[in-house]
């Protein structure tokens, strides 16, 4: 910093394809931190340093900060400042901000910059991890595979046709996909650079008459050579991007999946078309191919919990069991369905207080000790070729308190409320967002991570651009969506209550007033009743809930043996 006369770095948590998750080679903010949440941002000054990060990682950022001199900023709570406003706190006028343009949004660069100016200035600057960073790893350059289009539902070229369609009401010649799942999705191909999400790292060009993807030639098979020749995707090395958008007239992009890197090297003549990416909405809502793959993914997902579900108290009770092991478990029960091909993010199995740490994920370090007695939160989810998966349920390990049933049962409450919503076509998340939360707030309680995100397609477990949440996000909801439904409540030192299903949204009726929309569930799996306080379900409820169950017990069943079937059976009694 000071010999490129900067007060100020700013690291963020992304690479150069503004992901949420990445390769490790981008991980420069764990690195320079030691904090390890997929979510955070560190500002470095010549003097002191500080990290905003959102309320799934507060309680472990405050753990892995210490000692650090790093101040933990809670992003997003009262009296926390934006990284903006900080800065200028912090700093003296006419300092200069350093940050590495490739691995920042342009949004983000632009909004910053708004904030900022005229009193301070950015300064956009290489990569400076390469020096600082000994025996950084290096960007993946694993093979790709193909995603069948029996699985699919849509060939590249009908894709690249309708984005054709999109480039021209946008009059526009050029569209660079940046997203790595949005290329995956357009490709119909696959990869392994990203720990649990199947996406490689590349960009991809679509013009009028052409389409270019920018890859590490090494990850190309012959297959995916061949796919991508009958696609009519040439191929160029993955650096050769910026050469080839300085020679464009005009183009789309997507100014929160786009990097600055990538809008600095535009031609100042170029005509630039600055919208939410099209492919994103094509991505998330559905196709019917699609929609029978994720039903018969998670017909094998739940048949593995209910495997694992049968086995975890006598085991628990045997004793010997602990966190890391009972993930471990359920990874392997997984494993053995059909279309298996990895675990769609590191399992959250937290006991009692690490419960309470919203995305604990357990370590040799951290790993404790099951007992017959109180929670365990468990949030797993799995790739396969057909679908992408992500559950979570709060399991009684035995006895629990009066306070922990009462708690329970206010997230069940929202958990059946919100998925029973019915809804106009077009409506955001967070106008459902209430639902989720209304007895959670008549009892003074709220969590502060969203209510739900889309899932992927055998892509990344967590996809946009909708969520269900409590700050605006005006992104509308359509049929073919799928969203996951995750209230939960944290009570630090002590335990946490999630309960969750990914659903579809589906068409519900139409009237002279529009079109109206409501959910399925795709996850099939018992929710544990033993700690429910029946009294405080009403009538709806319970309906719900038995006959949830019934649908439980009627799929899985006929996959299950007869000892699985009597447990099964148990499990999904009616109230």
């Amino acid at each position: 910093m000071t010999s490129n006369h900067l007060d100020a770095f700013i690291v963020p948590s992304t690479d150069p394809h503004c992901g949420e998750y990445i390769p490790e080679h981008w991980e420069a903010r764990k690195w320079v931190s030691g904090f390890t949440g997929s979510a955070g941002t560190i500002v470095v000054t010549l003097k002191e340093a500080a990290l905003w990060t959102d309320s799934r990682y507060f309680i472990q950022a405050a753990e892995q900060l210490k000692g650090t001199g790093i101040q933990l900023m809670k992003d997003r709570m009262p009296g926390t400042p934006s990284i903006g406003k900080w800065i200028l706190n912090t700093l003296q006028e006419g300092s200069r901000v350093g940050l590495c343009g490739e691995v920042f949004a342009n949004q983000e660069v632009e909004d910053l910059h708004s904030e900022i100016t005229p009193h301070l200035s950015i300064v956009s600057t290489e990569d400076p991890f390469d020096i600082l960073w000994e025996n950084r790893p290096s960007i993946p350059v694993n093979p790709l595979y193909i995603q069948p289009l029996r699985y699919a539902g849509k060939s590249t070229k009908e894709k690249l046709a309708d984005i054709r369609q999109e480039m021209d009401l946008a009059k526009v010649e050029n569209y660079l996909l940046c997203a790595l799942d949005e290329i995956a999705w357009v490709t119909n191909l696959r990869g392994n650079d990203v720990h649990c999400n199947p996406v490689f790292v590349s960009y991809l060009l679509i013009s009028q008459n052409a389409t270019t993807l920018f890859i590490n030639k090494q990850k190309l098979t012959e297959a995916v050579k061949l796919q991508l020749e009958e696609s009519g995707i040439s191929v160029a090395d993955y650096t050769e991007v910026f050469n080839a958008i300085s020679k464009i007239d005009s183009i789309l992009l997507d100014g929160r999946t786009t990097n600055h890197a990538v809008f600095n090297s535009l031609p100042a003549t170029c005509k630039v078309k600055i919208q939410k990416s099209p492919v994103a909405y094509m991505k998330a809502i559905k196709n019917q191919a699609e929609i029978g793959g994720f039903h018969q993914a998670m017909l094998r997902d739940g048949i593995a919990m209910i495997k694992f579900l049968k086995w975890l108290i006598p085991a628990v009770e045997k004793g010997g069991e602990t966190e890391l092991s009972v993930s471990n478990k359920l990874e392997q029960l997984r494993s053995e369905q059909q279309h298996y091909l990895d675990i769609s993010f590191d399992t959250i199995a937290g006991y009692q207080h690490h419960g309470a740490i919203v995305h604990y994920e357990p370590t040799s370090e951290t790993d404790i000790p099951l007992k017959a007695e109180g929670f365990l939160l468990l949030d797993s989810g799995a790739q396969y070729l057909d679908g992408t998966t992500d559950i979570t349920r709060t399991i009684a390990l035995g006895p629990v308190t009066p306070e922990m049933k009462h708690n329970y049962t206010l997230i069940l409450k929202g958990f059946i409320q919100l998925g029973l919503a019915k809804f106009p076509d077009g409506a955001s998340g967070t106008q459902l967002d209430i639902l989720a939360r209304t007895a959670l707030w008549k009892d003074g309680k709220n969590f502060f991570h969203g209510t739900g995100h889309g899932v992927g397609s055998h892509l990344c477990v967590h996809e946009g651009p909708h969520q269900i949440r409590m700050n605006y996000m005006p992104a509308p909801l359509h049929a073919g969506m799928t969203v996951t439904d995750e209230p939960g409540l944290y009570i630090e030192g002590k335990y946490g209550i999630r309960t969750e299903d990914t659903l579809l949204i589906v068409p519900y009726m139409e009237t002279h007033f529009g079109k109206f929309l409501q959910f399925e569930h795709l996850t099939l799996c018992p929710i544990d009743t033993t700690p429910i306080d029946k009294e405080m379900l009403t009538a709806e409820e319970t309906e719900w809930l038995n006959n949830y169950h019934q649908t439980v017990y009627d799929k899985i069943s006929p996959f299950l043996n007869t000892e699985e079937k009597t447990w099964l059976a148990n499990a999904t009694q009616p109230l």
